[in-house]
């Protein structure tokens, strides 16, 4: 069994197009998804019907055999776990539209199992790592007034990639120190914004201004200094990526690396977790909770310094020393 990739998901041999139309309409509109995580849902499903036509399987009549089958495949193809789990949840979306539009006359996902996955610790940079990469820009240049600004922004206030790129001037509410976000599910949130970054903004303005900026584009913060367009996610990588190499860091570097760096240096200095499940846009705190992990060496100290069995013995030591 092997998931092919030749069958259009429009072709409506195999799930009716009608149908695929009304879903996409449904992700849109009523659950509000973003157009990067609508094209996402769209591969992912392009996979189960690939599936269903190499395997002459009726959509509406599918088990959950077949379900776990074609996870099985997926596998063999070499998908990851956490990958295969992503397919899943969008197929688990799918038919719960169909059941609610009466296509199917039972969801045959509500049993449907997605693989063990352990939790997985995002790459994260020290403060010294992230003054490193911001050392190694050249801000005698243009483009490195703006990317010394983006990386400030990023970290001072834990964006998305997405996010950043689509910030506009008229999100900025530096005066009362808060930006507006757009988050996903188009959910709009106020995030507060450090005086450095702040200052870092004010430094780009002063070079943003000479910038031809194309018909459209005037009030995107940040853009491309030869096109005059938004600057897109793909270009954004490829300069963080090349100051992390210019500075040393010896790790996979990528924007979203400052936003996990973000929340892990607010969860070790004492913040609250739940504002900063608001500041990071997250609709279930436990996805926030993955940042309360902490290196070894902190925990050690912080069990050290607190835990009363220490607090005891560290007394008795200090009596020792005394007699």
């Amino acid at each position: 069994m092997t998931v092919k990739k030749k069958t259009s998901i429009s072709n409506g041999s195999i799930i009716d197009g009608a149908v695929l139309r009304r879903y996409m309409q449904y992700l849109r509109l009523e659950k509000s998804v973003s157009d990067n995580t609508l094209d996402a849902y769209t591969r992912d499903l392009q996979k189960l019907v690939n599936y269903y036509a190499d395997n002459g399987i009726d959509f509406r009549t599918v088990t959950l055999r077949d379900f776990d089958l074609f996870a099985g495949a997926l596998k063999e193809n070499g998908v990851s776990a956490r990958s295969i789990a992503r397919v899943l949840s969008g197929v688990r979306s799918f038919y719960h539209f169909l059941a609610l539009e009466g296509e199917v006359l039972q969801d045959p996902t509500e049993l449907l199992e997605s693989p063990k996955i352990g939790k997985h610790l995002p790459q994260v940079l020290s403060i010294e790592e992230i003054d490193r990469i911001l050392g190694a820009i050249d801000l005698s240049k243009p483009e490195g007034v703006r990317d010394h600004c983006i990386i400030e922004v990023l970290y001072s206030c834990g964006l998305r990639i997405s996010e950043l790129c689509s910030l506009r001037m008229s999100d900025l509410y530096l005066d009362e120190g808060f930006i507006r976000v757009m988050g996903k599910g188009c959910k709009e949130r106020l995030v507060p914004i450090s005086s450095r970054a702040v200052k870092e903004l004010h430094n780009w303005f002063s070079v943003r201004c000479h910038i031809q900026i194309r018909e459209g584009y005037e009030d995107y913060v940040f853009l491309s200094r030869i096109r005059g367009k938004a600057l897109s996610r793909i270009s954004l990588f490829v300069y963080i990526q090349k100051y992390a190499r210019q500075a040393g860091i010896d790790k996979e570097i990528s924007p979203h690396v400052f936003r996990h760096s973000f929340a892990t240096h607010l969860v070790q200095g004492g913040a609250n977790l739940r504002a900063i499940q608001e500041m990071l846009g997250h609709e279930d705190i436990s996805t926030t909770e993955i940042y309360m992990h902490l290196d070894t060496g902190h925990l050690r100290e912080e069990i050290l310094c607190h835990h009363p069995r220490n607090k005891v013995h560290s007394k008795s030591t200090q009596g020792d020393e005394l007699g």
